[in-house]
């Protein structure tokens, strides 16, 4: 597989950031083609220093697949699984919270948008075997960010108090927005 690059968001039609994303096959679990596919997007995942998580339209591919990245922060929380394919957010709670949030796909744009607080998401593993998780915080923010992916959403559909940002230049901005999650 060669290398995939994270596509940027354009006003083409056939964009497949704005495609919603086919359920992976029975037949493909397990197989050499998704476990490369997924190598590549944990890859992609963390090229950049404010990546966390990634889904699989952000590739180009049109499949129901994120995976988060496992970096270690410094509030204590375990990203496991880190594959989540075929996802349905199963339950969340009534309470939401207003974080700002950016895109690997939308560079440049941060903005403010509303998420629940908890979610618990039933997926799959690259090798098929069901799960579900239950997450809080920034976890259960990149799960509903992902997923809106999945589905041709992008967070500046619904984000608010957008503004351009030099996600480049200014490494301490993100790390002190990253710290509104602890």
């Amino acid at each position: 597989m060669e290398d995939k690059v994270v596509i940027q968001i354009d006003e083409k039609d056939d964009n497949p950031l704005r495609i919603v994303c086919v359920p992976v096959n029975k037949n493909e679990f397990g197989t050499e083609e998704l476990l490369k596919l997924i190598s590549q997007m944990k890859l992609e995942a963390t090229r950049d220093h404010d990546g966390v998580a990634l889904a699989a339209p952000q590739i180009g591919v049109c499949k129901r697949i994120f995976v988060i990245a496992s970096r270690s922060y410094d509030d204590g929380q375990k990203w496991r699984p880190e594959v989540f394919i075929n996802p349905e957010i199963i339950d969340n709670s009534k309470k939401s919270i207003s974080v700002h949030e950016g895109c690997l796909s939308v560079r440049g744009i941060y903005g403010k948008t509303d998420r629940y607080k908890n979610v618990t998401v039933k997926a799959y593993d690259e090798y098929g075997n069901v799960f579900t998780y239950g997450a809080g915080g920034l976890i259960a923010h990149i799960i509903q960010h992902e997923s809106d992916h999945l589905d041709g959403i992008l967070f500046i559909d619904h984000g608010y108090e957008l503004e351009e940002y030099d996600y480049k230049a200014d490494t301490d901005a993100f790390d002190k927005r990253h710290k509104q999650y602890k």
